[in-house]
């Protein structure tokens, strides 16, 4: 039977670790005593095993469990379950990092569009993309669609919605989706551009379902979904029944779990079919070590089974001034968003706008 391995950091001293890492092993796969375990089949197939142990400090290793891959089926709610379920209880307890079999990887398809798809929707060649978002959630759909508009007509290749703005009376989705999505044509019609807008997907299965129905109709070619919210499987299904368009994972709820950023927004959202990741940027309002932002971005780009990269989307407070130093540290398959830095320009939003898309196209290209 194949094996996942799944790599744990787990607090405490060296002398309970072994205890720590046995323990593990059976609450990760059957939650029950080894000695009640009269299947000969379950005992040798179906517990997980400790595959390795090393220390990582004084108080701190690396515990890898090697985790039957059929005790996952074909669910990524499963996945997570035998990957965290119940050990996301325990605080000191951190799921690192994961390898699957490429028996499991073949189920999901990764990206649809990617990073290349991006750029081939927005008209762009091999530069860095730009993002920014419609916001304050309150506005009416009418302001919204303003909002987009200008953004549209300085060339600003993604408009998302704040993912704050769900389906609230002051601007539902349907009327919402329409007013800003004729906007953004409106503004691509008259200066010949290729922007996107992306509407936030919220709700449950049926709401969902009826969202992604209005976006074929009007011609969406980008949504922004929040895997955690919806949960993941719905978001698995959402991606593989519902939609053709291209897809933008926000992070919202991400920090709940001890998940470690790179695996949780890079991979794990990535092999369900996210062609972008959203991420709090280092130094932001909320932010990740360059480090971490730095693995996150690798885990989403670099090659992985047949999946296609998937754009990192460094954001939380980013800067027109600071458009040079994320394209030095990021390079050029990024995608840059700023939203609430280039609002704070009042009657100036136009020009900030043009600027953000200027200093991004001449540092790249």
């Amino acid at each position: 039977m194949t094996r996942i391995l799944a790599h744990y950091h787990i607090g405490g001293v060296a002398a309970d670790i072994e205890a720590r890492a046995a323990a593990l092993a059976l609450e990760q796969s059957i939650e029950m005593p080894l000695t009640a375990v009269a299947s000969r089949y379950v005992r040798d197939e179906v517990v997980a095993r400790v595959a390795n142990i090393r220390a990582l400090g004084p108080a701190l290793h690396e515990v890898t469990l090697a985790i039957a891959t059929a005790t996952v089926g074909r669910d990524i709610g499963q996945l997570m379950n035998m990957l965290f379920g119940n050990c996301s209880l325990q605080d000191d307890v951190v799921l690192h990092d994961v390898e699957l079999p490429a028996t499991l990887l073949s189920h999901w398809r990764g990206p649809r569009h990617g990073l290349a798809g991006l750029r081939t929707l927005v008209g762009a060649g091999p530069r860095a993309l730009t993002m920014t978002a419609l916001k304050p959630q309150g506005l009416p759909a009418t302001e919204l669609a303003q909002l987009a508009a200008t953004f549209a007509d300085a060339g600003i290749d993604i408009i998302k919605d704040d993912h704050g703005i769900a389906d609230q009376d002051y601007a539902p989705f349907a009327a919402r989706v329409v007013a800003c999505q004729q906007a953004v044509a409106r503004a691509n019609a008259a200066r010949g551009g290729h922007s996107v807008y992306a509407p936030t997907l919220s709700g449950g299965p049926r709401q969902l379902a009826a969202q992604a129905h209005i976006v074929r109709e009007e011609g969406v070619r980008m949504v922004l979904a929040c895997p955690l919210l919806m949960g993941l499987p719905v978001f698995d299904e959402l991606l593989r029944h519902e939609l053709d368009c291209a897809v933008l994972a926000h992070p919202a709820l991400g920090g709940a779990a001890r998940i470690a950023p790179p695996l949780l927004f890079g991979k794990l959202f990535r092999m369900l079919g996210a062609d972008a990741t959203v991420f709090p940027n280092h130094g932001g309002r909320f932010s990740y070590s360059p480090a971490t932002c730095q693995a996150l971005a690798q885990a989403a780009l670099a090659p992985w089974h047949d999946y296609a990269p998937c754009a990192p989307v460094p954001a939380g407070g980013m800067s027109v001034e600071r458009v040079a130093e994320m394209l030095d540290f990021y390079g050029r398959d990024v995608i840059l968003l700023i939203g609430g830095a280039l609002l704070a320009a009042g009657d100036a939003l136009p020009a900030r706008a043009r600027e953000f898309v200027s200093r991004v196209h001449a540092a790249t290209l």
